[in-house]
């Protein structure tokens, strides 16, 4: 039995396996960290192994105090991984983006791969079907654009999420939830539209906490799936066992 977490810019996820099953989710805060994992573990009796892959600020002591009644084990750039990394700064490619990258490579063999991630940021990243990780792209998430039109701008207000009424916004707050939730739609369509163009053979995962508002906007077929970090993590660890 398998504690994976992710750690990401903003929160953190976790999820129990067994095997390749998920048994349970976790959402919440870097401040509540310690609290729940201790809340899991006791949960859990049966976890073997904590395993983490953080882009956050979290500092390692906060999961090294569970060494005693579990095996941590955090995921790095050093370990074995499913592909041939071809970014030319290998070592600053996010571990988050080399974990979705590894999961594409296990769950979907022998095929193109473009991996969306929308969260915080929006990352795409791009796996061709000889396993060659190429690199691909980061944009601001759903959240940022919303706080960037108003901390950059004198006027604007602060919004939250919603469902454009139209195209065409015909108030301010209409007009920005337009733009940012058009836009970014837009943007996913044209990247998937114009990797389409170069590769074939081709699937679209698209994950991260916007997943399923976004996932219903999208013209283009993908597959969409909330967890595929968590799941991701839990087969990036099991190759590392195998490989390292």
């Amino acid at each position: 039995m398998i504690l994976v977490v992710d750690v990401g810019n903003s929160r953190i996820k976790a999820a129990v396996f067994e095997e390749n099953k998920i048994l349970e989710i976790f959402i919440f805060t870097k401040i509540e960290l310690e609290k729940k994992i201790e809340n899991i573990l006791k949960k859990f009796q049966k976890l073997a192994d904590l395993v983490i892959s953080s882009v956050g600020d979290v500092d390692k002591q906060a999961f090294l105090a569970f060494a005693s009644v579990v095996n941590v084990n955090f995921i790095s750039n050093t370990n074995a991984f499913p592909f041939e990394n071809k970014y030319s700064t290998p070592k600053t490619l996010g571990i988050d983006r080399m974990v979705l990258a590894a999961g594409a490579v296990l769950t979907f063999p022998n095929q193109n791969r473009l991996v969306i991630d929308a969260g915080t940021c929006v990352t795409y990243d791009f796996i061709d079907k000889e396993n060659n990780y190429l690199g691909g792209a980061i944009a601001p998430g759903i959240r940022l654009r919303y706080e960037s039109l108003h901390n950059y701008t004198a006027k604007l207000p602060f919004l939250t999420l919603e469902h454009p009424k139209d195209l065409i916004g015909n108030s301010t707050p209409d007009s920005i939830h337009s733009g940012v939730v058009n836009g970014l739609v837009y943007e996913i369509d044209g990247f998937i539209t114009d990797y389409k163009s170069r590769y074939s053979n081709f699937i679209i995962i698209l994950t991260g906490g916007d997943t399923d508002f976004l996932a219903k906007r999208l013209k283009n077929t993908i597959f969409a799936n909330s967890n595929f970090l968590l799941e991701s993590l839990n087969q990036t660890f099991q190759y590392k066992i195998k490989n390292d």
